[in-house]
């Protein structure tokens, strides 16, 4: 039977996917209420876990550096207590790596192309079968990571959902809004991308650059 996990450990482990969010994205993330979310933020506030930064009119939560050790913790003793899942986890990011590899490649080649003389230029999209062909291979990593994540979501229920937001973001960048690509925030594909790293990351205990 799949776990899922404490509401307590979700709202900070939703802060720490995110890296910054206000009340609401942290609440979006895993499907939670937000007032109840709200009053939760407030008490890792005062245990020093989690702080609030504005900036441009714009705020967000963060994770400290203390509140990053007790997600750790969290995480491990949450991944303890289900007997399969540390075996699933370590299976499931050695998959996970070489399908990441091909994820920045193809977001680099939707930047960046060959023009004349082999230089790297800034994609100006006009390429209708240079951006057909980065498509395509996104859509091979994301039909990829698929079955990895239904593995995850057996032992985890709250890996659920990251299948569902790489389909809609391929599928609109497909349609035509390039923007669902590698744009910033959780709508492009390698904004849901970058989020499911961290959260492999941190459920295996492994800092980022380490894996």
């Amino acid at each position: 039977m799949s776990r899922a996990s404490d509401p307590g450990l979700l709202v900070l482990h939703a802060v720490r996917v995110l890296g910054t969010g206000d009340d609401r994205a942290v609440a979006a993330r895993y499907g939670l209420d937000a007032a109840e979310v709200h009053e939760e933020l407030l008490d890792l506030e005062a245990f020093g876990l989690v702080t609030w930064a504005e900036f441009a009119g714009t705020g967000g939560w963060s994770l400290t550096e203390r509140g990053r050790a007790e997600d750790g913790r969290r995480l491990a003793a949450e991944l303890a207590a289900v007997p399969r899942a540390p075996a699933v986890v370590r299976e499931v990011l050695a998959g996970f790596d070489p399908l990441n590899a091909r994820l920045r490649q193809a977001c680099t080649d939707w930047q960046l192309r060959p023009v004349a003389g082999g230089r790297l230029a800034v994609n100006d999209h006009d390429d209708a079968a240079w951006d057909g062909r980065v498509l395509d291979e996104l859509g091979a990593v994301v039909d990829g990571v698929a079955p990895l994540l239904a593995g995850l979501v057996a032992v985890l229920a709250r890996f659920e959902g990251y299948d569902v937001r790489l389909d809609a973001a391929l599928t609109a960048a497909r349609a035509g809004d390039g923007s669902r690509v590698a744009g910033l925030g959780a709508a492009s594909v390698h904004g849901v991308w970058m989020e499911l790293h961290e959260d492999l990351l941190a459920t295996a205990g492994v800092p980022r650059g380490g894996a």
